[in-house]
């Protein structure tokens, strides 16, 4: 579990100082520029912490991770909670320790929290909850294929993940801010004090989380691990 806390504290460190310096380096008007420079922060902080924990923990790193594994039993209900307690410790201490680093750019950005619905989707609270599942669905699907799967080829799950979580933010960072990942969400939201539309980072991707989880476990891994 204490893996998850250091794997977590990884994500949440460098992804939101990503985006801290994105702003300060191209300005707070999201550029080409600034969204590959958040979106490689985030991919490649996921991809290195995949490699260096994955084969201790598992590395979920994230709660909508986490939850579909305890449905489909690949983890016991009572390490799935602990997992989810230390990844939310490890994102408060990493946005705690931005904060103290960086706190006027931090403050800037409301400290690299989420936004909510932008204007390129009208604002729509629905299109964003669609957003975060559908986007969380291809992670998890990713996840459960890579890195679950019996049959997937050693050692490029932390290259395929990682590369999911940069084009995730590649293209919903203009749109919803791509959290993905409640712990990414909540530690910034603590620190900073911004919690409007934090509901929304909970509920869409543990949604689409558990509908990738279930579909790929018993329709692709459960097959796989019965052929084994």
């Amino acid at each position: 579990m204490k893996f998850e806390f250091m794997a977590t504290y990884g994500l949440v460190f460098f992804g939101p100082l990503s985006v801290i310096l994105a702003v300060s380096a191209f300005g707070e008007e999201l550029t080409t520029q600034s969204v590959l420079f958040i979106a490689l922060g985030h991919g490649g902080a996921i991809a290195l912490m995949v490699y260096a924990f994955g084969h201790v923990s598992g590395a979920h790193i994230n709660p909508a991770v986490t939850i579909p594994m305890i449905i489909t039993k690949k983890i016991g209900v009572a390490d799935g909670i602990g997992y989810i307690i230390f990844q939310l410790i490890g994102a408060v201490a990493a946005a705690a320790t931005l904060w103290a680093i960086v706190p006027e750019l931090g403050a800037k950005v409301n400290f690299a929290t989420q936004g909510g619905p932008s204007e390129l989707i009208n604002n729509s609270v629905s299109s964003a909850f669609a957003i975060e599942a559908i986007l969380t669905f291809f992670l998890v699907l990713v996840i459960f294929m890579t890195a679950v799967h019996k049959k997937a080829s050693p050692g490029l799950h932390g290259f395929s993940i990682g590369g999911m979580v940069f084009l995730i933010h590649l293209v919903a960072v203009p749109l919803t801010g791509a959290s993905v990942n409640p712990a990414r969400t909540f530690g910034p939201a603590l620190i900073s004090g911004f919690w409007e539309f934090h509901w929304l980072y909970w509920a869409a991707p543990i949604l689409g989380g558990i509908i990738a989880g279930v579909l790929m476990n018993y329709i692709y891994v459960k097959p796989a691990e019965k052929e084994a």
